[in-house]
């Protein structure tokens, strides 16, 4: 398919992968622990939309808003020292809006075992592409790279989909 880096669960879910591109890639640090010690979900979800947003800001070509999250599943708990990996895909381009599906894996690289990788979130945002106003704006359909790329990524994996039935 047309990732540019694909994680293959090691561990829980063996041979699940991931979903979309690799849009952001960072540490989790004792800064962003709640009171259990783990994660907080905020700081997951904070880094599901910055990733979701880059991908939205390359396909709209220019500035967008989330405007909503549909059904974020917390999965596992994070760690600190995991490093964490969003992967998204756009699912669905309307006239000023689209929807990405934004996935969190984690990556063990401070405890054992070492290298294992899992999904730990996943989400659906959407965004609105907006004008310097702030006003929705037309999402260009012509001479879109990002745009085309990301249609022939999800209709790669539909068609994926459908044959696996």
């Amino acid at each position: 398919m047309g990732h540019e880096f694909v994680e293959t669960a090691l561990g829980a879910n063996p041979g699940r992968v991931s979903k979309g591109r690799l849009l952001l890639r960072t540490l989790a640090m004792p800064s962003d622990t709640n009171a259990n010690g783990d994660i907080f979900g905020g700081w997951i979800m904070s880094q599901m939309d910055i990733g979701g947003a880059i991908m939205a800001k390359e396909i709209a070509q220019g500035r967008v808003v989330t405007v909503s999250v549909d059904k974020i599943n917390f999965i596992r708990p994070v760690s600190v020292g995991d490093v964490i990996c969003c992967y998204g895909r756009c699912i669905k381009v309307g006239n000023s809006s689209l929807k990405i599906e934004v996935e969190v894996w984690v990556k063990k690289v401070s405890t054992e075992p070492f290298n294992e990788r899992y999904c730990v979130t996943d989400a659906v945002f959407t965004f609105v592409a907006i004008d310097q106003n702030g006003r929705p704006k037309a999402i260009p359909k012509e001479n879109n790279a990002e745009l085309d790329k990301a249609m022939f990524e999800l209709q790669e994996y539909y068609q994926l989909q459908s044959g696996n039935k």
